[in-house]
């Protein structure tokens, strides 16, 4: 028959096997810090590359805008340009088309239809 283990021994052999446990839920926790962390770090590198981008795509369209314009003054119309190939910049149309909209009626300014008495 084997010995009895003492309280101690047996403290003992029970905080020996849960080590090796706690040791996996601490790798697990750091493992995921890192994660959190790489996920972070990623997130605000594509935030920064996604204002860059869309600060040179708004430099470029800049540009296009007051290159065509220079074109347009120099004597080009917008059809001679679409002809060539060079369609009117995509900023300068929505501008364009917000100043010439239709500007609201205020009630009562309606005028009168054709025929109406």
């Amino acid at each position: 028959m084997a010995a009895e283990l003492s309280v101690d021994e047996a403290v003992e052999r029970a905080m020996r096997a849960q080590e090796v446990r706690i040791e996996s839920i601490r790798a697990l926790a750091k493992g995921r810090q890192s994660l959190a962390d790489v996920k972070t770090d990623a997130a605000q590198k594509l935030a920064a590359l996604e204002r860059e981008n869309a600060e040179q795509i708004s430099a470029a369209e800049r540009d296009d805008v007051r290159l065509y314009s220079a074109a347009t003054k120099a004597g080009w119309t917008a059809d001679e340009l679409r002809k060539i190939g060079f369609d009117e910049p995509l900023k300068a149309a929505r501008v364009r088309r917000k100043r010439s909209s239709v500007p609201a009626v205020a009630d009562g300014d309606h005028a009168p239809h054709a025929g109406a008495q």
